[in-house]
């Protein structure tokens, strides 16, 4: 006898809403028929699914393992047809970046990819850390990880540049001495507590200068020499070589982190495989 699929589904639904009148929203369709179709399944069973005794619907413990098989089937199947409409998408290659990488490394770059590979058109959005990246509708993104890159379902993920962060000011303060400058800080005062220790100079009594949420912000104080600021030397590389900041210290914190570009896997279309060749051929960091 064939499984009822619809029904399955309204399951489904009930069990992740927790009532019906929830899986009648999930399905766009009457709760009375979330109802009949769960009534179904559960003729079809000769069994039933739920304690309807109280005022929401308590999934039964033998219908457990139902539940649990029938939401991976269904997210399984939802995933697949995800990555069949990715591949069958026409238009640009999507490309998601955390602003740090979008502004100071791959923009800067991009001419590059566009000379070799004038055919492939590009579109590039924010990707922002601690926020998922759907997969379904961006072809690579790059991500930032204070440690070894977490698990990505469904996704390759490979380290291209590393994280480690120097003391650095503009050239206008290049003579001067740390610490008759000011601290400006990347989102807590952390960085700089870990540095003082690490060298064994002295720290100022306190940490005060102003925070930066985002790391551009923390970029454009410093080349407006508002003061000396802890930087990933691969995200400032361009500004190193060009003399708009000179680096004070080689040594270096926060050299567990890195930034990662990640594609899902088995992805096809075009572009693709080119972009992510062309990344990893960049000139990797000096010494990194």
């Amino acid at each position: 006898m064939q499984v009822p699929l619809n029904a399955l589904r309204a399951f489904d639904a009930v069990v992740r809403s927790g009532s019906f009148k929830g899986a009648a929203q999930i399905l766009c369709v009457t709760q009375s028929a979330v109802s009949h179709q769960v009534r179904h399944l559960e003729d079809w069973l000769g069994r039933p699914l739920f304690d309807r005794s109280g005022p929401r619907p308590r999934l039964l413990p033998e219908a457990h393992d139902l539940a649990r098989v029938a939401a991976l089937s269904l997210d399984g199947i939802a995933a697949a047809c995800a990555r069949l409409g990715v591949e069958a998408r026409n238009g640009p290659l999507v490309i998601a970046a955390i602003p740090s990488v979008a502004l100071c490394w791959l923009i800067p770059r991009l001419a590059g990819f566009r000379a070799a590979h004038p055919e492939i058109e590009v579109r590039i959005i924010y990707a922002f850390h601690g926020q998922e990246v759907d997969f379904s509708e961006v072809d690579l993104a790059f991500l930032y990880s204070a440690g070894p890159l977490g698990l990505v379902p469904g996704t390759i993920g490979e380290l291209f540049l590393p994280g480690a962060a120097v003391p650095v000011v503009s050239a206008s303060l290049a003579g001067g001495r740390l610490d008759e400058m000011q601290l400006l800080h990347d989102t807590d005062e952390a960085g700089w507590r870990l540095w003082f220790a690490r060298t064994g100079q002295r720290a100022p009594p306190t940490f005060s200068g102003p925070l930066f949420q985002d790391f551009n912000l923390l970029r454009a104080a410093v080349l407006a020499g508002q003061g000396v600021a802890l930087c990933p030397r691969a995200m400032i590389k361009d500004d190193l070589e060009a003399g708009r900041l000179c680096q004070l210290s080689d040594v270096s914190v926060m050299d567990d982190t890195g930034y990662h570009v990640l594609r899902a896997q088995g992805r096809t279309r075009k572009g693709v495989s080119e972009f992510w060749d062309w990344v990893m051929a960049q000139d990797p960091l000096p010494g990194a």
